[in-house]
């Protein structure tokens, strides 16, 4: 059976990086917190917490704490109430994020309305709109549009991307948006990273019998990649680790790819690998 891996698999730069700064900052300093999990991954939370750094719900007194802040970022008002509260913060947003925060800030500043494409409740959408002094419009779907004349009411418009979005639903949404709204400036702010990971799992799923997509449910990057996947190639596995495998989906299968999340560990698509070459013998 010939398993072919995806180059772009597993960790992106940003998840890299935030994760060197948070077990860093764990080595250097006693009281660390977070605000939710640094990354959409039960394995990377599990070695963060091994690593003395502590999940928290909601901000308490700050004194000799340090609050590190998450790859997906946050708002100017959790910046704000965190130092007001004494913290020191570390802050390991990716900085692909933080260009998406400089653009929504910018085009705000010169009186346009901002749109930003993303699951209205992910962190990272979260911490865009929370850059902004006036409300963002939120759009998921072309289903969570505003009416036609709510849409005619915006003179102009500067849309942002959630930066692990599926650029083909992002296209749709933008060609609507451009018949009702006169003056729209579009930014594609989706990473190289997903980019290369949504292209490379088109390619594999075209060419191989069966598709494995490897990462947390609660990983919006690999929702996408599954369902750019499934949509090409209809036997296409949502797994979390090897656990999650099945020895039927192989019976009469040649050719095997596999992809993982941005937020995936090297170890866990290894581990996968190893265990489809066990049950092909």
């Amino acid at each position: 059976m010939k398993v072919t891996v995806a180059k772009s698999a597993g960790f992106c730069f940003g998840v890299k990086r935030a994760l060197k700064i948070a077990l860093h900052t764990a080595s250097c300093e006693k009281n660390v917190y977070m605000l939710g999990d640094i990354v959409h991954n039960e394995d990377v939370v599990k070695t963060i917490s091994e690593a003395g750094i502590k999940k928290i719900a909601k901000l308490s007194a700050g004194k000799e704490k340090t609050l590190l802040i998450r790859a997906h970022g946050t708002s100017k008002e959790t910046f704000k109430k965190a130092k007001k509260l004494g913290y020191k913060i570390v802050d390991a947003t990716c900085l692909m994020v933080k260009e998406i925060h400089k653009i929504a800030i910018k085009k705000q500043k010169q009186n346009y309305k901002i749109i930003v494409i993303g699951d209205k409740k992910h962190d990272e959408v979260r911490g865009i709109t929370g850059q902004l002094k006036k409300k963002a419009l939120v759009v998921d779907s072309l289903k969570s549009l505003p009416s036609k004349a709510t849409l005619k009411k915006y003179k102009k418009a500067a849309v942002v991307v959630q930066s692990t979005q599926n650029i083909e639903e992002v296209k749709k949404i933008i060609e609507k948006l451009k018949i009702h709204i006169q003056r729209l400036e579009f930014y594609n702010t989706i990473c190289q990273p997903t980019s290369s990971k949504q292209q490379e799992a088109k390619t594999l799923s075209l060419n191989n019998d069966i598709m494995l997509i490897i990462g947390s449910r609660t990983s919006a990057n690999t929702k996408r990649l599954y369902e750019i996947s499934k949509s090409l190639n209809e036997k296409s596995y949502w797994i979390q680790s090897q656990k999650d495998i099945k020895k039927n989906w192989f019976s009469g299968i040649k050719s095997v790819g596999i992809t993982a999340g941005a937020s995936t560990p090297n170890t866990t698509t290894k581990e996968v690998v190893k265990k489809i070459k066990e049950l092909a013998g």
